[in-house]
């Protein structure tokens, strides 16, 4: 008796190309509205605790504040 064993397709992983060309590796319809670029910064551990705590407390994502914040200190 002979026994066949299906494999189900696995959808892989997104190439290199659509992760530069995204920047997410998202595939294109899934690509957020605005680009997005990566800012990375060196603040001290105190500040980096009171601004965690303060965006858990209002419910609000770090990022989100800190993008606010930029977007008003660099408004065009």
């Amino acid at each position: 008796m002979k026994k066949t064993v299906s494999f189900r397709r696995v959808e892989t992983a997104p190439s290199a190309d659509a992760w530069v060309d995204t920047g997410t590796g998202l595939k294109a319809d899934d690509a957020p509205v605005t680009p997005m670029k990566r800012l990375t910064i060196d603040i001290p551990v105190e500040l980096h605790r009171r601004v965690k705590r303060e965006c858990a407390d209002r419910g609000v994502k770090m990022a989100d504040v800190v993008r606010d914040l930029l977007s008003k200190e660099f408004s065009s």
